[in-house]
């Protein structure tokens, strides 16, 4: 080390090496007009938390079990912040330092706070129409005008599981005869040189094959088969035989119809759920009782008629012969777009002409060019009768 001249400045040792201390008191880090402020306030003074102790049957032995009311605030700001707590990035939970005023310095696994979001049905529904009542009791809900929408939501189940029950014994088969050949085919060539790499990535698929029709056998000797509304069988899934396969502007997926029912004032979601159906139109009538259920909930003054004076607003989607006769069976004031208003407005007498046309098929014969133009109303060819057939 260089010796210090007398004419060096002189500076303060910054020791890195140092621990310290800081006293942090978690009740001070909620500010009072902040998002967690309202959570930590409306969790502990408003809401009744006793739905979720019949789940703990703790009281005389095993582990303490961390609190719901912890467990409500982590994850209430969590989604507030699209921390999805079941994903791959749960763990930010553990690193977000926000979280800990709210949580009294818990930090709970989270795998904890997913199994706490999964199972808990009945009791989310308690709690959402507590969240309902704080929400009327403030003057936020009009009730002049609801709005339902829906939309497509995966899930992480794969499509690929999906199918009847007969096609999925099927495929269970299949890779059971897969397998059958691929052992048939290693008996032969034992001793004609195969090498071992080739050996060790067929027992590897083997090994997988047989895992996964295993699954398929467990799921088909455990659970029944779907039946639609319609009476006839729908497709289950292996994975999640909650969810359903459907199609999406982007294409097909596995996952869920979420549909909200939104106050017109505010937007305060009055009604919220996921069904495993493709087709909104079957789901209007659950979506319904599950509205009035709702604010029979939170004002017992309305049970008689919990919808009177209130104006239904809904798309085409919802649009139905079986859920018109139903709205005016219950005397509902609504107002739904049918599949085929456009056709009917002079406004859209246009719109065709600036649709991108459609390439022609490769092979479309003539057959399907004068089927297509009968469809289009367009005028007739005069063609032969055998140009038909």
């Amino acid at each position: 080390m260089a010796t210090k001249k007398k004419t060096d400045p002189n500076f303060k040792n910054a020791n890195y090496h140092q621990n310290t201390f800081v006293a942090i008191s978690q009740a001070d880090q909620i500010q009072i007009g902040t998002f967690e402020h309202a959570i930590q306030y409306l969790i502990d003074t408003k809401f009744d938390l006793s739905v979720f102790d019949k789940r703990y049957n703790n009281a005389k032995g095993g582990a303490a079990a961390y609190n719901p009311a912890v467990l409500l605030k982590i994850i209430l700001l969590a989604y507030s912040q699209r921390l999805h707590i079941e994903s791959s990035n749960s763990p930010q939970l553990q690193d977000e330092c926000h979280l800990h005023g709210l949580s009294g310095f818990s930090e709970p696994h989270f795998t904890t706070l997913a199994d706490f979001v999964t199972h808990l049905d009945n009791e989310i529904v308690n709690l959402f129409q507590q969240v309902l009542l704080v929400c009327d009791e403030s003057g936020l809900i009009k009730r002049k005008m609801f709005a339902i929408a829906g939309c497509k939501l995966p899930s992480d189940a794969s499509r690929e599981w999906s199918g009847t029950h007969e096609e999925l014994e099927h495929k269970s088969k299949k890779m059971r005869k897969a397998v059958k050949v691929m052992l048939d085919k290693h008996k032969d060539n034992d001793g004609n040189g195969t090498t071992e790499v080739i050996k060790e990535r067929e027992q590897a698929q083997i090994k997988t094959l047989e895992k996964n029709a295993n699954k398929i056998d467990e799921f088909l000797k455990n659970n029944e088969k779907r039946i639609g509304h319609r009476g006839k069988e729908v497709k289950s899934n292996v994975t999640d035989n909650q969810s359903a396969k459907m199609k999406t502007s982007h294409g097909t997926i596995q996952g869920y119809t979420g549909i909200a029912t939104v106050d017109e004032q505010n937007q305060i979601i009055i009604q919220a759920n996921a069904h495993g159906e493709g087709q909104e139109h079957g789901l209007l009538k659950e979506t319904i009782d599950a509205i009035k259920t709702n604010l029979k909930a939170i004002n017992n003054k309305v049970e008689k008629f919990p919808l009177k004076n209130i104006k239904l607003l809904s798309d085409s989607g919802y649009h139905s012969e079986a859920n018109l006769k139903h709205l005016a069976d219950e005397g509902i004031d609504a107002y739904i777009a049918d599949n085929k208003f456009r056709k009917r407005d002079p406004r859209f007498a246009d719109a065709d002409k600036y649709k991108p046309k459609k390439k022609k098929r490769p092979g479309q014969n003539s057959r399907t060019q004068i089927l297509s133009m009968i469809r289009k109303r367009q005028p007739a060819l005069v063609l032969p009768v055998t140009a038909c057939g």
